[in-house]
């Protein structure tokens, strides 16, 4: 079933994925001076491999991370993996006892309450989701705490007392409720999701899990191709958890740094330049998207058109962000399928590039210095 989240560029968050059923502060990079072997250093660890299923239905493409177990439960979930959100959003249904959830919250009076090892405080908020301001979805829930492993038996790590956002109830503009975990997502941004009114917030998973001595916290995701996905989903090594010196100095990653917004963590959107149609370029912000498909979104204030326009096959498409990665694309029949709005009417001023461009570039996030990374195959 094919859901249409737009990212939180302005009022909200944006960003667009299918669920499909599946195989079931700055801070220096950590050193240790003390005794070891002798009282050298310690050995630089080796980066974490995780990964995927890579989901095809033959109409849409999704990337699917397995939650495995939360507090003391086994479980079995699958969050789209999300580079355009930041945070751990899931349903409570299936995970806490059904007599603890209602309609308009959980059922407990108290400042927090903990179920099968899960802290739920009674911090609510709401998030929106919408493919412009004509339509909003809604997610309805409260922020908690709990050990959660991520992935399953072909890769997985456990975080302990990680923050996310457990909801109670999702629905679209016109108030229907949408079925539980329609709104599953693991969102990888070092950006906030959500902020709650004692100033706690949910953000990147990955954030909170430690690399071990000499490596810088981060992970990259290297290129695709298009060989894995399937419509059961197959698991992919494809993500690296902890980025070592030469990831960051010398294989070939263009980098951008983010700056901090207030509210809203290190946003991974880039300014930009935007080409298509043989036009002039135009400025842009853009941002690279696994939770988009299939497809693209140009914004551009100087468009004509007053709904959005499907760009015809063949039309080329060439952004150009201002640390100087470049990424070009002609959109076909079949594949990179791009629309073009005006953000006048959708409400958004990011561009932003589907789960398409991942297949032949490497991404790459470096949470301690604050650095988005892109790489061509």
């Amino acid at each position: 079933m094919k859901k249409i989240y737009l990212l939180k560029c302005l009022p909200y968050f944006v960003f667009t994925f299918v669920l499909l059923a599946a195989v079931s502060c700055k801070k220096d990079p950590k050193t240790n001076t003390g005794n070891n072997n002798g009282g050298g250093v310690n050995p630089v660890a080796t980066p974490t491999k995780l990964g995927f299923y890579e989901v095809d239905s033959s109409i849409y493409k999704v990337l699917l991370e397995p939650v495995t177990k939360i507090g003391t439960q086994t479980v079995n979930y699958d969050l789209v993996f999300d580079t355009g959100s930041g945070g751990l959003v899931i349903d409570a249904n299936g995970i806490l006892p059904s007599s603890l959830i209602t309609s308009t919250g959980f059922n407990f009076t108290t400042d927090s309450t903990v179920v099968n090892g899960i802290t739920i405080t009674n911090q609510t908020n709401t998030i929106s989701y919408g493919d412009d301001n004509a339509t909003t979805d809604k997610v309805y829930g409260n922020l908690a705490y709990a050990n959660i492993t991520i992935g399953d038996a072909n890769g997985n790590i456990t975080i302990k007392r990680l923050p996310f956002f457990l909801y109670y109830k999702a629905v679209d503009g016109k108030g229907k409720v949408f079925p539980p975990h329609d709104f599953d997502v693991f969102g990888v941004a070092q950006e906030y999701d959500v902020v709650f009114a004692n100033s706690a917030y949910i953000t990147s998973p990955f954030n909170y899990f430690d690399p071990g001595t000499g490596l810088t916290k981060g992970f990259k995701i290297d290129a695709l191709g298009t060989a894995n996905y399937s419509l059961n989903g197959t698991w992919v090594s494809a993500v690296t958890l902890g980025l070592t010196s030469t990831d960051l100095n010398s294989s070939g990653y263009n980098f951008s740094q983010l700056n901090f917004t207030q509210g809203e963590g290190y946003v991974p959107i880039l300014p930009a330049t935007l080409a298509y149609a043989g036009r002039s370029p135009v400025t842009a912000e853009v941002l690279f998207d696994t939770g988009t498909e299939p497809y693209s979104y140009l914004e551009d204030k100087t468009a004509t058109n007053t709904t959005p326009v499907l760009l015809p096959a063949g039309t080329a498409v060439n952004l150009t962000t201002t640390s100087g990665y470049s990424y070009s694309f002609a959109t076909a029949t079949n594949n990179n399928l791009t629309y073009l709005e005006n953000p006048t009417y959708s409400g958004s001023l990011t561009t932003i590039l589907s789960l398409n461009f991942f297949t032949n570039n490497a991404y790459l996030l470096d949470f301690t210095n604050h650095k988005l990374g892109l790489k061509s195959n």
